[in-house]
């Protein structure tokens, strides 16, 4: 891909080259020819290294981990249990705690608003040299993510806050990184 974007970016230098010396030769003046520094910096420029196996694993499994409270938040506002992307970053017993609780809720006449802040980092990749597991740490906050009466639209929840969360995030035999068990910490816990 990064050869493509070269190739691209050299091929317009080389028509900007060729424009500007039409232009020229129809002009009266001279005009400089800036291409020719487009074309230096666009074929000097190096590529940058890619990711190494534990950079890219730790970014998945951090993707993955926001992606699974994405989905539940969407999934919160009707309380649909039954939304099939819910498994799209979760698998185990993260989707059943998962579909367990809207439900649950879906069951009591309760949706969920907002959203939550997340801050999750990793803290422990399993092997190192070639992750297959890894530990997410979180400190959410609940605040603005709180449970209404589906009815009334009524407060139906404690305020929210800060908590601890702990996720294993896991490698799954099509390459992807799924959360495949969390657990949520009493308020304050963070």
């Amino acid at each position: 891909m990064r050869r493509t974007t070269l190739i691209t970016w050299n091929r317009l230098a080389m028509f900007a080259a060729g424009a500007t010396l039409m232009l020229a030769a129809c002009s009266a003046e001279p005009t400089p020819n800036p291409a020719s520094t487009t074309t230096t910096a666009a074929t000097s420029a190096t590529p940058t290294p890619p990711a190494s196996p534990v950079d890219k694993a730790t970014q998945d499994a951090l993707t993955a981990y926001r992606g699974m409270w994405r989905d539940f938040v969407v999934a919160g506002a009707t309380s649909d249990w039954q939304s099939t992307k819910l498994g799209q970053n979760a698998t185990g017993v993260a989707l059943t705690n998962l579909t367990r609780g809207l439900h649950t809720d879906n069951t009591n006449g309760l949706v969920t608003k907002g959203e939550p802040k997340l801050n999750p980092s990793v803290s422990s990749v399993e092997p190192q040299d070639n992750p297959k597991k890894i530990i997410v740490t979180d400190c959410g906050d609940s605040t603005n993510w709180l449970k209404y009466r589906a009815d009334n639209g009524q407060l139906a929840d404690t305020p929210g806050g800060r908590r601890l969360i702990n996720a294993i995030v896991d490698k799954q035999a099509d390459e992807s990184w799924k959360v495949s068990d969390f657990g949520v910490h009493d308020l304050g816990t963070c």
